[in-house]
């Protein structure tokens, strides 16, 4: 397949030679949900959970998991993070949407630390829940946005709501 980066010529993984590429800002956000029983949403926000206040924990989770994603991911270099945010809001009756947004000044992107931080929430929501809803799903990963670097900027398409993929 061309284009793959991570491979040499041999079929070998590489960690990919950067150190030509000039610093620039960067930015990658990435979105998905978490489906789950309106019963199990309405806890949520009465704070009705026994481990805690689920959308706080579930953001501390996903911008620990974006600071750790080399840790996580082979070849992904380690970045001086400049910005984490990570929105967690209810949506509709039964889903929780979850945003991040990752920013760095450097030589290689942060799609990876973005869907990282929205995995890391959405199995957080998922794992504090888990005891009253294990039907809830995890849907939509994807990279929403990303700016910087030579490829330039990519927006994906408008996402299908949810209630539609069912």
């Amino acid at each position: 397949m061309p284009g793959l980066t991570h491979f040499d010529a041999a079929g070998n993984a590489v960690m990919v030679d950067v150190s030509g590429k000039d610093v620039t800002a960067r930015v990658a956000v990435a979105e998905g949900r978490v489906v789950m029983a309106e019963a199990t949403l309405a806890a949520i926000r009465d704070r009705a959970i026994a481990k805690g206040d689920v959308f706080a924990i579930a953001q501390l989770a996903g911008i620990m998991a974006a600071k750790r994603t080399a840790d996580l991911i082979p070849l992904c270099h380690p970045l001086p993070l400049s910005s984490v945010t990570l929105t967690l809001e209810p949506e509709g009756a039964d889903s929780v949407r979850i945003e991040a947004t990752v920013k760095v000044a450097g030589r290689t992107g942060v799609e990876m630390e973005a869907l990282t931080a929205v995995s890391v929430a959405a199995l957080t929501v998922y794992d504090m829940c888990k005891a009253i809803d294990r039907a809830m799903r995890i849907e939509g990963i994807r990279l929403a946005h990303k700016s910087g670097g030579r490829s330039g900027t990519y927006d994906a398409p408008a996402a299908t709501p949810v209630r539609e993929n069912r």
